[in-house]
């Protein structure tokens, strides 16, 4: 089966973009508990490409499929199956936010993020935006899923400063599903 890459983030709305989340079913990596461990030779380099073994994945739907086994111990990253569980180095975040949309839900402002691997997350209070490092140079990340973050490219983090400037300039927040998230490291 092919895979298919979902339509550009611009052109959704939120029904659309809620039915695109609960058609995509990951595994409950989170429930498995292998008591096999090894190391996968893989990496996930900061700006979000995967590699094996020094080579480049260059597949999206190996990404994806690889991305839905991703876990976040207090020990590392992992890729888990039921029966195994293999090491993989993150350099920073294991996704990249590649693009961001303000929609309006009754009323309320509702961001949504586009992934590196065509995932859509909605900022909330279970999905914060946060800021790390310095006021000076801030690095923006939107929480995926189980401690895993997504970091923000230079053009989402222009489009959300924006968005943040429109909103109110002088505290540079931004908000989503009642929740707001300074832009500024603290």
């Amino acid at each position: 089966m092919p895979y298919e890459i979902p339509p550009d983030l611009a052109g959704l709305g939120l029904a659309e973009i809620a039915e695109a989340v609960a058609a995509r079913r990951l595994p409950p990596v989170d429930e498995w508990q292998p008591d096999a461990a090894a190391d996968s030779g893989m990496e996930i380099r900061a700006d979000g490409r995967w590699f094996h073994e020094g080579s480049e994945i260059r597949r999206p739907g190996m990404v994806r499929a690889f991305s839905s086994l991703l876990r976040r111990d207090e020990d590392g990253f992992w890729l888990v199956l039921p029966y195994q569980k293999q090491s993989i180095a993150v350099a920073d975040a294991p996704f990249v936010a590649v693009d961001v949309k303000q929609d309006w839900e009754g009323g309320t402002p509702v961001l949504i993020f586009r992934l590196n691997t065509d995932e859509f997350v909605t900022a909330d209070a279970e999905h914060p935006i946060t800021a790390r490092g310095d006021p000076d140079t801030p690095a923006l990340y939107v929480r995926v899923r189980g401690g895993l973050d997504a970091r923000l490219d230079r053009s989402t983090y222009a489009q959300l400063a924006e968005i943040a400037i429109v909103r109110d300039a002088d505290t540079l927040a931004v908000e989503s599903k009642g929740a707001t998230f300074p832009l500024v490291p603290r």
